[in-house]
């Protein structure tokens, strides 16, 4: 067994830093939601990943973070794609939260699991966009944790506006194309 670890350093793939309009303004949901699923579908395309993708936008639909899940290429299975657009947008601002006025929306290519759910109470986020259900990623085989209708609700109550089903057929084909190329399924 190695030594202890003292640092963990993460990257995003080489792709994600081409092919993607940082100046554009992400005005709509749908537009925010679009570019998270064309996040995951790349990730799946270039096999660099999970089948999830996920940006962070400024309320005026300024991109400030993407994410991809990363968690069999990097080795840790808390690089869910949520987790890492909140870690590279709060880097970003040089602040641990994403809470400015108005607070920062996190689009995802699907519900989030019962991790990143948790996360977004603490991220700063106000609002939430998702594509695909969860029960897309579970049909596939991924599990998803203890997240129930009541789940939402908790986070809704606690002043983050959550929005499901966005695009949900092209969030849930990425997750077919995902398990028709044989990719890990790493915690069903």
């Amino acid at each position: 067994m190695p030594g202890a670890v003292h640092e963990f350093r993460f990257e995003l793939p080489g792709w994600c830093g081409t092919g993607i309009d940082w100046d554009r303004r992400y005005r709509s949901d749908t537009e925010r939601v679009a570019l998270a699923i064309e996040l995951a579908r790349r990730n799946v395309l270039e096999r660099s990943g999970g089948p999830f993708g996920a940006a962070v936008f400024s309320s005026a639909g300024e991109l400030l973070a993407v994410g991809v899940n990363s968690v069999a290429r990097a080795g840790c299975s808390i690089l869910h794609a949520e987790i890492v657009a909140l870690t590279l947008a709060q880097a970003r601002l040089g602040s641990f939260t994403l809470r400015a006025a108005p607070p920062a929306v996190l689009a995802s290519s699907c519900d989030p699991c019962a991790m990143c759910l948790g996360a977004l109470l603490w991220s700063g986020v106000g609002r939430v966009l998702c594509g695909a259900a969860r029960e897309d990623a579970a049909a596939i085989g991924f599990e998803e944790g203890p997240v129930s209708e009541d789940s939402f609700r908790y986070v809704e109550a606690r002043g983050i506006e959550i929005v499901r089903g966005l695009l949900r057929p092209e969030g849930a084909a990425v997750l077919a194309a995902y398990r028709d190329r044989g990719g890990v399924l790493y915690n069903g």
